[in-house]
């Protein structure tokens, strides 16, 4: 199906600002990440959050073009960069910083956290949206109520600073014995073999959260007319069904292993991506079903692959060694799945990129088959 060149224009160029973000994502993924095995977690969790918090600040309060001029997009693009910054590091600290405080055997349990705090997030975001556009006319929304939620967003960066600067360091990192100038350098050393592990992990997993995840709400109402609201609600519907479910699938992952849940979701989007697409329609019902069909076996990843990155490297490199590699490669095929699913649909071309979802969860399903198990070891102990 194909939409109308005014309205793909206006979606692409709002994708390609929010691309920005992604592009400085494996910047702040080794910078924070370094900073993360030098410094401590505890450190790197409050300067993401800065960054992120600070980011929102300056897209609430930039001016707009008719008082600026092009200055205006420059603050935003500027803001979108520190915003990607802090998101490069943060999901790599979080990550290394929750697998350290977790006890021997509920790793995977305490990782499912990690996305239930996104999701929870985007849930949060959503509702907002959802609020704004009920309360406010759209003239209103448009000159000023679009700022609302980035600037709560910066009052509550305020409230999350005061929560992280009461983090004790973790055990594992305190019990380290040395620090490294250079972690990042020291990892694609000494790691490569990890490192590419780390990419062939991520290459599926990232595309497959941007498209069902985030941008399949987007795509129905774009290319499929179906109701703004209703693909929200179908949305939130979907996204609530898998918090619930993540820490059940964590649970698994420590009971079972990270290999046969990290196979689960390779095997399953490798195979079920082209029939979930044949299923979206104009309706609100199958929208929902197919985002939590999607969202309940992407959770099998999600409860996994955290723990799993993070078990295959040593202590003093545990950030840099997911922050670079992870961070680059959803900039590049994360940040780039809403601008070419749409560039594809625009053009006649949608029924390619389910096959395009399946040639990447098919790298990451040979990368999940030659993983071998770490579910069990010692993080103090790899070396």
């Amino acid at each position: 199906m194909q939409t109308s060149p005014l309205s793909t224009a206006a979606v692409l160029q709002a994708l390609a600002i929010f691309a920005v973000g992604f592009l400085f994502r494996p910047l702040g993924g080794a910078l924070i990440g370094a900073y993360s095995d030098r410094r401590g977690r505890s450190a790197a969790l409050r300067l993401s959050l800065m960054l992120m918090a600070g980011g929102s600040l300056l897209i609430a309060i930039a001016p707009p073009y008719q008082e600026v001029g092009v200055l205006a997009p420059v603050l935003l693009v500027l803001a979108r960069a520190v915003q990607g910054l802090s998101a490069g590091g943060e999901i790599t600290v979080m990550s290394t910083y929750v697998n350290g405080i977790s006890p021997k055997g509920r790793r995977g349990l305490y990782s499912s956290a990690i996305y239930i705090s996104t999701t929870l997030g985007t849930l949060a975001a959503t509702l907002l949206s959802l609020i704004l556009h009920t309360a406010l006319p759209a003239a209103d929304l448009s000159s000023w109520g679009w700022r609302v939620p980035f600037a709560f967003g910066a009052l509550l960066g305020v409230y999350g600073w005061y929560l992280r600067g009461r983090v004790d360091e973790t055990d594992v990192f305190s019990a380290a014995s040395s620090r490294l100038r250079n972690p990042a350098w020291q990892v694609l050393r000494d790691h490569p073999g990890a490192t590419a592990r780390v990419v062939g992990f991520t290459v599926g997993t990232t595309v497959v959260y941007y498209t069902f995840a985030s941008y399949l709400p987007l795509y129905a109402q774009h290319v499929f007319k179906v109701p703004a609201n209703a693909a929200l609600w179908a949305s939130m519907g979907a996204q609530v069904v898998f918090v619930v479910a993540l820490p059940l699938l964590g649970m698994l992952s420590d009971r079972f292993g990270r290999r046969p849940l990290l196979l689960a979701f390779g095997a399953g989007f490798t195979c079920l991506t082209p029939l979930f697409f044949s299923l979206i329609t104009g309706s609100a019902l199958w929208l929902f079903v197919v985002m939590t069909a999607a969202l309940l076996l992407f959770g099998c990843c999600a409860a996994a692959a955290p723990s799993a990155m993070l078990e295959m490297f040593p202590t003093r490199l545990r950030s840099s060694g997911i922050g670079l590699p992870y961070s680059l490669t959803v900039a590049l095929f994360g940040g780039t799945a809403p601008y070419l699913i749409e560039y594809l649909s625009a053009h006649g071309h949608g029924h390619w990129y389910p096959w395009y979802v399946v040639a990447l969860c098919l790298i990451s399903t040979v990368t999940f088959f030659l993983y071998r198990e770490t579910k069990d070891v010692e993080l103090a102990e790899v070396g």
